[in-house]
C-alpha cells in the first residue's frame, strides 16, 4: 500500500510560479510511474503530467513549456514545477502512482494523494 501526500499549493498571482511536491511512503518508489492530475470545480479530473519509472516525461498540451515534472527516487518524491500560471490553472492538484504501461488516464493509477489547492489571482 502506497501513501501519497501532496504539498506546495497556495495562492499565486497570474504569471507566478509554484512547486508542488508529492511524498510517497509504503512502497518501492522507484518501481512506480508517477503522475499529476488536476480537478477544477464542476470538472473531471484531468491529466497534467507524468514521469515513468525510467524518467520519461509526458505533458498535457495546456501545460507544455510551463510545467516540469521531476522525481527524486532517493527522497521518494515527485515534483511539479509550475511557471507562468494563468487563470485556467486553478484546481486541486493530485498525484498518483501506478505500475502499468499507460499513464494518461485517471483509471491508470492505483494510488492517489489527498490533493493540494492551487489558486491563481488575476
Amino acid at each position: 500500500q502506497v501513501q501519497l501526500v501532496e504539498s506546495g499549493g497556495g495562492l499565486v498571482q497570474a504569471g507566478g510560479s509554484l512547486r508542488l511536491s508529492c511524498a510517497a511512503s509504503g512502497g518501492t518508489f522507484s518501481t512506480y510511474g508517477m503522475g499529476w492530475f488536476r480537478q477544477a470545480p464542476g470538472k473531471e479530473r484531468e491529466f497534467v503530467a507524468a514521469i515513468t519509472r525510467g524518467g520519461n516525461k509526458y505533458y498535457a498540451e495546456s501545460v507544455k513549456g510551463r510545467f516540469t515534472i521531476s522525481r527524486d527516487n532517493a527522497k521518494n518524491t515527485v515534483y511539479l514545477q509550475m511557471n507562468s500560471l494563468n487563470p485556467q490553472d486553478p484546481a486541486v492538484y493530485y498525484c498518483g502512482a501506478q505500475r502499468g504501461l499507460t499513464w494518461l488516464q485517471r483509471s491508470d493509477y492505483t494510488y492517489w494523494g489527498q490533493g493540494t489547492q492551487v489558486t491563481v489571482s488575476s
